[in-house]
């Protein structure tokens, strides 16, 4: 097996593999797998995994499995497992026929937990979750032996053979495995491997009362799968030592069978990175749901407007690291807008809309203007212009600063496409609200025109009045007004108050009026934008994905 593709970027997992093989390891190829637990949607930090292990396999040539993880029944669905398929195909990446589950393997891991009692080396207790904790001891202090560690043989097989038929309650008993109740890794102090759980699974139906924890049934998947290296992310780091050991004791060669490696987990800025919170913010309904704009799911990025490449991309340059950091969120925003800046049509739209009246315009008339579709290509359509149009509101100031360069009583400005405009009057509503503005039109300003070429420093986006389409913007911000290591305070008591602003007056042009949902747009001079999953014909829904202003250049060019 050759070393990874050269194209690839090199890190300490690649280093790592590549070792393996110069020494004649897994000659059978590399085997990665991404192991979600099916309680929840995939965030961020997920996609990172994904990019991970399923980039590994491709630069090896190699394989990847998608397990899901199912061995608590009381927090799954099969909601989440269809979201978790569906984001993973979405990034762009492929099981082909190698999904598992753990539940497919309950039978082959209850057989591995039998070997162990026979062999001497598990036993079951009879403690409660509490009292298991008070034995097991602290980091300064070792552990004490459990009251029933020393059970023969044949009575631990027949408890477990009973707790299988179901005689117990749920948290009467559990299996544990003998290791070293003293030992400085309190991972190691006789870990529990199975507990009772009378829950319906969700795919084994009531099969099964009892339940594999997680760390005895992941290695052993892994184990059975053939997985090469198991990439898990640094809280795990003090759980290898049970992996290789239960591996070793199940009899699995040291030569061939899967190796842990750690890396730091994805911590972002302004980002709730802990499925738990995350569920909380769900059930208690301060978002919609877990695809909410806000949340950073992968289905939340999605139906803001983030695209696969663009999360591949921050992926890649965020890098794989040993020790845990936080990522400014502005870095995951500049590789969102370089991908949209090549793919979101540009348009018009208006978000906040004051209408200008072009006095000198005649009445009846209509023209269409060509607009450039893409920066980077020739596509174009075309857009109506006409004696009424709308502007945004902030595009006008009665009393303007000097280097103010939009509109103002006697400037103008050049309409984007279109012609020069010189404001000649404001109208008032009766609380000195400015309603509406009269104009005059320079007719030779156009492309082609005797004074297209006049310099005017101010240009503006706008919306033919007869023509424009109403819509509803929604304008998303940050959920969390701080980072989530800020402070010590219940991030629920951080939430930002307005993370969300609807905006229900927006126009925008005609072009839009059968854009599909997920589409994505530049609003000329406003930002990146993406039709929503509950827009439809006559009732247009927009995300604000995010600002044309890019922070993070500005902060690598400072640096």
């Amino acid at each position: 097996m050759a070393e990874m593709n050269n194209n690839s970027s090199s890190n300490f997992i690649y280093n790592l593999i590549n070792e393996d093989l110069q020494e004649g390891k897994y000659a059978d190829g590399i085997h990665t797998r991404f192991p979600p637990e099916p309680n929840g949607y995939l965030h961020i930090g997920h996609a990172k995994s994904i990019c991970l292990n399923f980039g590994i396999a491709k630069d090896y040539d190699g394989l990847c499995n998608l397990r899901f993880d199912d061995t608590n029944p009381i927090k799954e669905d099969i909601e989440y497992i269809n979201s978790i398929q569906e984001d993973v195909k979405w990034l762009g990446f492929s099981w082909d026929k190698r999904m598992f589950f753990t539940s497919d393997y309950f039978e082959q891991l209850y057989d591995f937990a039998v070997r162990l009692i026979k062999d001497g080396k598990a036993y079951v207790c009879d403690l409660t979750a509490d009292q298991i904790r008070e034995y097991r001891g602290t980091l300064t202090e070792p552990g004490k032996e459990s009251p029933y560690r020393n059970r023969s043989i044949e009575e631990n097989l027949l408890l477990f053979t009973q707790m299988r038929e179901g005689k117990f309650a749920d948290g009467e008993k559990v299996l544990r495995v003998k290791i070293d109740m003293s030992s400085p890794n309190i991972t190691m102090r006789d870990p529990v491997i199975y507990r009772i759980s009378h829950t319906t699974h969700h795919r084994t139906g009531d099969t099964w009362c009892i339940y594999p924890m997680y760390d005895f049934a992941h290695p052993l998947s892994d184990a059975i799968e053939g997985i090469t290296h198991s990439i898990c992310t640094l809280e795990f780091e003090e759980h290898r030592p049970f992996y290789d050991w239960l591996l070793e004791n199940c009899g699995f060669d040291k030569y061939t069978r899967p190796k842990q490696i750690e890396f730091a987990r994805l911590n972002i800025t302004n980002t709730v990175m802990s499925k738990r919170k995350l569920r909380q913010l769900v059930e208690n309904h301060i978002v919609s749901g877990w695809d909410d704009p806000r949340m950073p799911t992968i289905s939340g990025f999605r139906r803001l407007g983030y695209t696969p490449e663009s999360i591949r991309h921050f992926c890649r340059e965020i890098g794989v690291a040993k020790s845990n950091s936080l990522v400014d969120i502005a870095m995951l925003e500049h590789c969102v807008r370089e991908d949209l800046n090549k793919v979101a049509t540009r348009v018009m739209a208006v978000l906040k809309p004051l209408k200008v009246t072009i006095t000198n315009y005649p009445k009846d008339k209509c023209e269409y203007f060509l607009a450039q579709d893409l920066p980077t290509d020739n596509a174009c359509h075309y857009i109506p212009f006409s004696r009424e149009i709308y502007i945004e509101q902030d595009d006008f100031m009665e009393e303007a600063p000097k280097k103010f360069f939009r509109l103002k009583p006697g400037g103008e400005v050049r309409l984007k496409y279109a012609y020069i405009i010189k404001c000649e009057e404001v109208i008032k509503d009766v609380a000195g609200n400015v309603i509406e503005l009269k104009c005059t039109y320079d007719p030779t300003s156009h492309k082609g025109g005797a004074t297209a070429n006049r310099k005017i420093k101010g240009t503006l986006h706008w919306v033919s009045v007869p023509h424009a389409l109403n819509a509803e913007v929604r304008l998303y911000d940050y959920l969390l007004n701080e980072t989530e290591e800020a402070s010590d305070k219940d991030f629920l008591e951080r939430i930002n108050p307005h993370s969300l602003e609807i905006l229900n007056n927006c126009k925008v042009e005609p072009s839009l009026y059968y854009a599909a949902q997920g589409s994505k747009y530049q609003f000329l001079r406003t930002g990146y934008f993406c039709v929503d999953k509950d827009s439809e014909p006559g009732k247009l829904i927009f995300n604000r994905t995010v600002g044309l202003r890019d922070s993070w250049t500005k902060i690598c060019q400072k640096k």
